[in-house]
């Protein structure tokens, strides 16, 4: 381990840097500045990379002092980072990484940028948490599902789980870990903590996709999987029981408080990612009816959910990028609308695609639907084998002249919905927000 690694870094007041980290700071971002400006992506990778060759204690450095709430999982984490960020002060008073830029590269970047903030939201990749934990000392970890994703880089989920429990055996006992309870996986990826007392556990509901829970993770034998929890055929390990759950009307607290939540981001699944929100407000001691307040005023993350008016239709972004997100997805999509399905395999998206056939795309029957993106064959070979009508196109523009006037939602995962959205913002060929076109 290197002296850096080893050493206790200087603790500064929020907003006052040693010389050594303000450097850091002023070269990471005029290097995340020089690769957008010379197109060669947002920078956050290369910017972060500077900051931490001048400095490798920069993050913990930035985050001493203050509160910081790590949120991890395989989906739904941007969303959630984003609703604790506006329940815990919103804009000017937490620093939160943004655009999916969840590794320790983008993660010390948004801490330079916002240092001067009181508290920190960071989400946070499911394979960095650790590295990320140890340098940061987090007030608050939640920790949202597990299932199978990006298998050629982040490997087979039963491994992730292992890795979350070392982890999580690994945190101070003054780190409140809020947990999914029903998950097997992550319940017992977080059982460390319940020896200490510092778990609280949660019930945001069984994932629409449950593929990836069969077996115990303690003992390896089937699991009995309910509408109301899950139990263990082998040891009888069983569900935890939770302090905060949901229920038909809101989030309940097991004290007989209830909160109705926002219903300003659609799905069952983002009714789930503000209750976890909500629970890292009640943690921080955070009002909760002010923070979700602030919460209701969310209406897009990242490019999720923004619609947009586009060669005269109205179109409407959604994320998907593996089998437990387009389950919950497939519940999201307007009954009225056809459906554009959008596929990358670059190595921000896992190179592996094979994960399209544990979709059930044999919902679409009977719907318009085309697909785009660099692995459009791939889609298209998946949903002739649903017995779904679609049609081929090359480009987002082409996609959509093949579809019926009117309402249009997109799924798309990782880069292909970065490339939409550039040409979206860039205002040339397709039109803008707004619902007006302006191409």
């Amino acid at each position: 381990m290197s002296q850096s690694a080893q050493s206790e870094p200087e603790r500064v007041e929020p907003g006052r840097l040693p010389a050594r980290a303000l450097a850091a700071v002023l070269a990471g971002r005029s290097a995340a500045w020089l690769s957008r400006r010379l197109g060669r992506g947002r920078g956050t990778t290369v910017g972060g990379h500077v900051a931490r060759v001048i400095d490798p204690d920069l993050l913990a450095r930035l985050t001493r002092g203050h509160q910081v709430v790590l949120v991890s999982g395989t989906n739904g984490k941007s969303t959630t980072a984003r609703l604790t960020a506006e329940a815990l002060g919103g804009a000017g008073t937490v620093g939160l990484n943004r655009g999916g830029a969840n590794m320790t590269e983008g993660i010390v970047l948004a801490a330079a940028a916002g240092r001067r903030a009181r508290r920190f939201v960071f989400e946070v990749d499911e394979s960095y948490l650790g590295r990320i934990a140890a340098q940061t000392t987090p007030s608050v970890l939640a920790l949202l599902n597990l299932s199978r994703d990006q298998l050629d880089r982040v490997s087979e989920v039963a491994r992730v789980a292992a890795r979350w429990r070392a982890d999580v055996a690994g945190l101070p006992s003054t780190t409140v870990v809020l947990a999914n309870a029903d998950d097997p996986l992550v319940a017992w990826a977080a059982e460390p903590a319940e020896r200490t007392g510092s778990v609280l556990w949660l019930a945001p509901g069984g994932s629409a996709f449950r593929g990836d829970a069969t077996l115990c993770p303690r003992c390896h034998a089937l699991l009995t999987l309910e509408e109301t929890g899950w139990s263990c055929t082998g040891c009888g390990v069983r569900r935890p029981e939770p302090v905060l759950w949901l229920d038909e009307t809101g989030a309940r607290h097991r004290d007989g408080r209830h909160w109705a939540l926002p219903d300003t981001l659609p799905g069952r699944v983002n009714r789930a990612n503000a209750m976890t929100a909500l629970a890292v407000a009640l943690v921080a001691g955070v009002d909760p009816d002010q923070a979700l307040r602030r919460m209701s005023l969310v209406e897009a993350v990242d490019g999720r959910y923004e619609r947009w008016a586009l060669l005269g239709r109205q179109v409407r972004l959604l994320l998907a990028k593996n089998p437990a997100g387009w389950a919950e997805l497939l519940d999201m999509l307007d009954p009225d609308a056809a459906v554009v399905v959008a596929v990358n395999a670059r190595a921000a998206d896992g190179r592996d695609t094979s994960w399209l056939w544990d979709v059930d795309f044999e919902r679409l029957a009977g719907r318009a639907v085309g697909v785009s993106g660099d692995r459009r064959a791939d889609v298209a070979v998946r949903l002739e084998v649903a017995e779904v009508d679609v049609r081929v196109c090359a480009d987002i523009a082409e996609t959509l002249a093949a579809l019926p006037a009117g309402r249009v939602d997109i799924a798309a995962n990782y880069t292909a919905m970065q490339d939409l959205r550039a040409v979206l913002e860039a205002g040339t060929r397709l039109p803008g927000r707004g619902g007006e076109d302006v191409g």
